[in-house]
């Protein structure tokens, strides 16, 4: 159980869990207002790191690809 991560306490500071955030999430919304193909694909390239990290459920991510092929 040494080497187990659950059972070693850790400290993250906030630079690294801002780092971390940000590679999840990355920049592509910034300045998106999702009123263009361009926009839209900002928003699917973020949905796509929410939803490749796991932070979004699997039929969340479905949702939003059911969503997206609507409205193409």
């Amino acid at each position: 159980m040494g080497a187990c991560g659950t059972t070693q306490t850790t400290s993250a500071t906030r630079d690294d869990l801002r780092r971390s955030a940000r590679g999840i999430v990355g920049v592509s919304l910034v300045g998106a207002r999702g009123l263009t193909d361009r926009d839209q694909d900002a928003i699917d390239d973020t949905v796509a790191g929410l939803c490749g990290a796991r932070v979004w459920t699997r039929s969340e991510c479905a949702r939003h690809d059911a969503a997206r092929g609507a409205r193409r």
